[in-house]
């Protein structure tokens, strides 16, 4: 058995949902492909497919297999593309993931560059506020916010997130400034409601876990951009990233509150699994990424506390 075409098989079948549509797209036969299947199932000694009239669904040991095996087949690829070409020329597909506001605001700005200096390269930016399966999602580099519990991949911290509350003059000339954290139980609060959580902040204590104060609002959305932009037309009061509304807070359309109770800054870190690490594409956006990174203004130093 040919491993590596059965468990290309297998992949595809899982993928597109059939046996006949996995032999039309490899392109195949129908028996072909339930061979190698079978094959699969027999070398590995277990089942890895349910078979209906209409539909495959995976064991739990087919999920296994299914993840691990796509991760192969991607990194056979990327053997291939390194051999087949100009070592010096990185080339190939690179899927990033990133929190979808990061995404959009820094990482997808710098892209432009990073293209044109490798032609053969191309990018697939995926904006996902959650934590994503590297190697069931075929995810290359993930950039991830907080403190990391999968030991096992390689990380390159890029730089510290504050998180700030914040309202517009107006508001808090109607309403008044919280003096304390609890002070927010009786104001209109902006809330992100994509995030864990989002019901109560998080505020230092002396620790670095901090704690968390349940919060009162009205307003409920899953932009923090649209957030922001209530925060400064006097809807409530806001949290977001300080370089998100460093602009307006320099101008004076937002006031920053609560500043000693702010909680310890968070980790920003670019992550990949080990087994990218010599993929010269891999290689090359990482570096770019690191170089584009210091020269980001709202990144370059720390906000003052005012």
């Amino acid at each position: 058995m040919d491993q590596l075409a059965a468990m290309a098989a297998f992949v595809r079948a899982v993928e597109s949902g059939s046996l006949s549509a996995a032999a039309r797209a490899l392109p195949s036969s129908l028996t072909s492909v339930s061979r190698q299947i079978s094959a699969l199932e027999q070398h590995f000694g277990t089942r890895l497919l349910l078979r209906t009239t209409r539909r495959l669904a995976l064991t739990d040991d087919g999920r296994i297999l299914y993840e691990r095996a796509k991760s192969i087949l991607g990194e056979v690829k990327e053997i291939e593309a390194a051999l087949s070409r100009d070592p010096h020329q990185p080339s190939g597909r690179i899927r990033v993931s990133s929190p979808s506001l990061i995404g959009r605001l820094v990482i997808s700005p710098l892209l432009v560059g990073f293209l044109r200096r490798y032609p053969a390269l191309a990018v697939d930016l995926l904006l996902i506020d959650r934590a994503v399966d590297m190697v069931e999602e075929d995810i290359h580099l993930a950039i991830r916010i907080g403190r990391l519990r999968d030991s096992q991949l390689v990380t390159r911290r890029l730089t510290d997130l504050q998180m700030i509350v914040c309202a517009s003059p107006d508001y808090l000339a109607r309403h008044g400034a919280p003096r304390t954290p609890n002070d927010l139980a009786t104001h209109d609060c902006l809330v992100f409601s994509d995030s864990p959580g989002s019901a109560a902040w998080r505020f230092g204590n002396g620790t670095k876990s901090g704690r968390k104060v349940r919060i009162s609002g009205r307003l409920w959305m899953n932009s923090l951009d649209a957030l922001v932009g209530a925060a400064r037309d006097g809807a409530g009061i806001v949290r977001a990233p300080s370089w998100q509304v460093q602009t307006d807070l320099a101008n004076g359309r937002l006031k920053r509150l609560l500043i000693d109770h702010e909680p310890a800054p968070t980790p920003l870190h670019l992550t990949f699994q080990p087994s990218r690490l010599a993929s010269p594409k891999i290689r090359a956006f990482v570096d770019y990424l690191v170089e584009q990174w210091g020269r980001i203004d709202a990144f370059r130093a720390p906000m003052a506390r005012s």
